[in-house]
């Protein structure tokens, strides 16, 4: 039951998540990129924090030193340079392009969990992992994302911003002897204090002031809540029943739904090959999580 809770866990984080780059992109075209991380964050921390207080399941009396260093490498990580890299880069790459680019992550952390982790992985696995990602490179390679600005910068930006989601991933495995709801709100409330220095410097370079209109402040809540506070929390607790490949391999669901949320929301081209990549990538996923036989 905990592996399924697991799966249905990650395959909802994933949905979520795929939504939020079209949401993103609308909103840093109005909001400065940092200082939204952090708005988005705080919210998060807020919601987070009478949960963690409150909560039975969530307590540091166990923890040792060291955790407190990977919890804090956590938030440095899978928040702050994650989320500064990500919100800039789409500043100068389409919402799709983006979306496309995050697919190669599941290698990053298939590897790094072999490395780190010392994970093996079984023959379905591999097969699953090279095809989901043969239909994410195919629709890289044949589609055109927006050439408008600098967009190599902003592709660059989000390839490290992947690198730092990786590293993320990882350390939370290397965590698994603590309590989920504790790795998520200590490392948030981490990454959220190292986000406010470049937040407050961003907003004095865009007049120290700012208004947000009522939808928003929604797409705000909506981002820090769900996606962030409940995502991050459920994201976590499938990393203590799954391998790291595995999950990995499910974050392939990800740019599927940002390319479809892009283009019903953003009216971003769907081509053939977006379609023919997605099928490779949803192959893929269901080949990496069947068992041997």
């Amino acid at each position: 039951m905990k592996k399924y809770f697991g799966l249905a866990s990650i395959i909802f984080v994933m949905l979520t998540w795929g939504s939020t780059i079209a949401v993103t992109k609308v909103l840093v075209a109005d909001i400065p990129p940092l200082f939204f991380a952090f708005v988005r964050f705080l919210i998060a921390s807020i919601c987070l924090l009478p949960v963690f207080i409150f909560s039975k399941q969530a307590s540091i009396s166990h923890l040792k030193r060291s955790d407190y260093a990977y919890l804090t490498l956590m938030g440095l990580t899978g928040i702050t340079l994650f989320y500064i890299a990500f919100n800039i880069s789409l500043l100068y790459t389409s919402a799709s392009t983006g979306a496309l680019i995050q697919g190669f992550l599941p290698v990053a952390i298939a590897v790094l969990g072999v490395i780190f982790l010392k994970e093996r992985l079984n023959k379905f696995q591999i097969t699953g992992i090279l095809l989901s990602t043969a239909g994410v490179a195919a629709v890289g390679f044949f589609t055109n994302g927006d050439q408008s600005g600098d967009s190599l910068k902003g592709n660059l930006l989000m390839i490290a911003a992947m690198i730092c989601w990786a590293v993320y991933t990882i350390i939370s495995r290397k965590l698994d002897h603590i309590n989920s709801l504790t790795v998520t709100c200590l490392s948030g409330f981490s990454g959220t204090i190292l986000l406010l220095p470049a937040a407050l410097i961003d907003l004095y370079n865009h007049g120290g002031t700012i208004s947000l209109s009522a939808n928003e402040w929604l797409a705000l809540i909506y981002l820090g809540a769900i996606a962030s506070a409940l995502c991050y929390f459920l994201y976590n607790k499938a990393l203590e029943t799954l391998p790291a490949a595995q999950v990995g391999n499910f974050l392939n669901l990800e740019p599927i739904v940002g390319v479809l949320t892009a283009f019903i929301f953003l009216h971003e081209p769907l081509s053939t090959i977006h379609i023919i990549g997605s099928v490779c990538v949803l192959a893929g996923i269901t080949m990496s999580s069947l068992k041997k036989h």
